[in-house]
């Protein structure tokens, strides 16, 4: 058969079969999931430019099957499943929450974790070495944070002699943070009041008794009720005049005075090296638990004003980020 006779039966063929030929192409292309419990457009975003700078350009080499529950934790069990059922290649989970969801979902499919306070605690991996299951990514868990929290909100209030502590006992990694803070409250002579954040009901009580024990400062630990109220807590720390420092950053983008946090977004990002080694061969069960790398100091001066407080210039001019 001479060359263009060849040429005139593949383009017969093609078109006689375009749907079949289309198919084979559309295998190809490595499908792959991620799995939010609500959305964060900003961290979705360094995801996709994660994949981008590793030469993934979504809709051409790879597609992402996005899930997100809205805030509806109890929805994530139904839409791991359905990640499942798309037999996707790997599995991207933005939070604890949604990592024990994929966890639940299988025990075969890849899951990359894009964020997790204590991913030993949480037993997703038997040790940030070496993960040994099907499990692994980025933990943003750094006890000695909520020290440097400490000595940040001393700095932005010089006269700080006592502070309301909120945090949820249940937290993974909540009495490794205790334990940091106490060193430093004790080398700035500060003491501490622990208010346990369990239920949202807790979230007034609590502010009351820091009324009552006449904190003049407010550090919030962590816990998933303060987060997903966190509105409901800028706004109490405000209407108590209360300096509050926050560990994620959303409480400050919200109206919160000031926060030292683990930069998530670039968490996001750094996840699709890790979908770019299993695509390529790795597996979960050797590539080692990355820790956080990069963390922002973000300060609101609005809320500033609102609380009657002044940052010193030494503060403000070390501040990543400064909303006016």
């Amino acid at each position: 058969m001479t060359i263009s006779l060849l040429a005139l039966f593949l383009s017969t063929l093609i078109l006689a079969f375009p749907g079949s030929m289309q198919a084979q192409q559309a295998t190809k292309v490595p499908p792959i999931g991620y799995l939010a419990s609500f959305i964060a457009s900003s961290r979705h975003e360094a995801f996709r430019q994660g994949l981008r700078e590793l030469g993934y350009v979504e809709g051409k080499n790879i597609v992402v099957e996005w899930r997100d529950a809205k805030g509806n934790l109890d929805r994530l069990p139904a839409l791991a499943a359905e990640l499942v059922r798309l037999k996707v290649n790997v599995i991207v989970t933005a939070g604890g929450t949604p990592t024990r969801a994929a966890k639940e979902a299988t025990s075969t499919i890849p899951i990359v974790m894009s964020q997790d306070t204590d991913p030993v605690a949480n037993r997703f991996v038997a040790s940030l070495a070496r993960p040994g299951g099907n499990i692994t990514g980025l933990s943003n868990f750094a006890p000695e944070l909520s020290g440097k929290r400490l000595e940040l909100l001393k700095e932005i209030v010089p006269k700080l002699s006592r502070v309301a502590v909120l945090g949820t006992s249940t937290a993974p990694g909540h009495v490794l943070m205790l334990k940091e803070m106490e060193l430093v409250a004790g080398a700035l002579k500060l003491k501490l009041q622990y208010l346990d954040i369990l239920d949202p009901k807790d979230i007034e009580t609590a502010f009351r008794a820091a009324g009552k024990g006449r904190a003049d400062g407010v550090l919030v630990l962590g816990g998933t009720v303060p987060l997903s109220r966190r509105t409901q807590v800028v706004e109490l720390a405000v209407k108590s005049r209360l300096p509050a420092m926050y560990y994620r950053s959303e409480f400050v983008e919200d109206g919160g005075l000031v926060s030292y946090a683990v930069n998530l977004n670039d968490l996001a990002r750094r996840a699709a090296t890790f979908v770019d080694k299993i695509l390529k061969g790795r597996t979960p069960a050797d590539l080692p638990v990355e820790q956080p790398m990069k963390f922002e100091f973000i300060i609101n001066l609005k809320t500033a004003k609102q609380i009657g407080l002044t940052i010193p210039p030494n503060v403000l001019v070390r501040a990543d980020k400064v909303i006016r």
